[in-house]
């Protein structure tokens, strides 16, 4: 079996250490039972303005996505009625992503 890390533990451990004045902006999104990508790109987003560019760039590089989270993002693609690119500069992905995506999962 897979080990996934428990998300919802290292944010929570990252709130309350290093940033306790956002703890009101991430009290949605840690009292979830079950924590997706999406809630670790939501939760990144948040902290978004903390991170320099180079930062950033390396965390780019080094996502990955489960099956699971792919059919979320596309479903709310069609939720949200998106093109490619929409989609794409919501969840900063490559519309390429999004394309090699949809021609496997859909």
């Amino acid at each position: 079996m897979k080990n996934i890390p428990d998300y919802k533990r290292i944010y929570t451990d990252l709130v309350n250490e290093k940033y306790p004045e956002k703890k009101e902006d991430f009290k949605i999104i840690l009292s979830k039972k079950n924590f997706s990508v999406l809630d670790v790109i939501q939760c990144n987003s948040i902290l978004d303005d903390r991170e320099d560019k180079s930062t950033f760039n390396f965390n780019q590089k080094h996502r990955s996505f489960d099956q699971q989270s792919i059919l979320e993002i596309l479903d709310y693609q069609k939720k949200h009625n998106w093109n490619n690119s929409q989609l794409a500069q919501h969840f900063k992905l490559s519309r390429n992503t999004i394309a090699k995506w949809k021609k496997k999962f859909v």
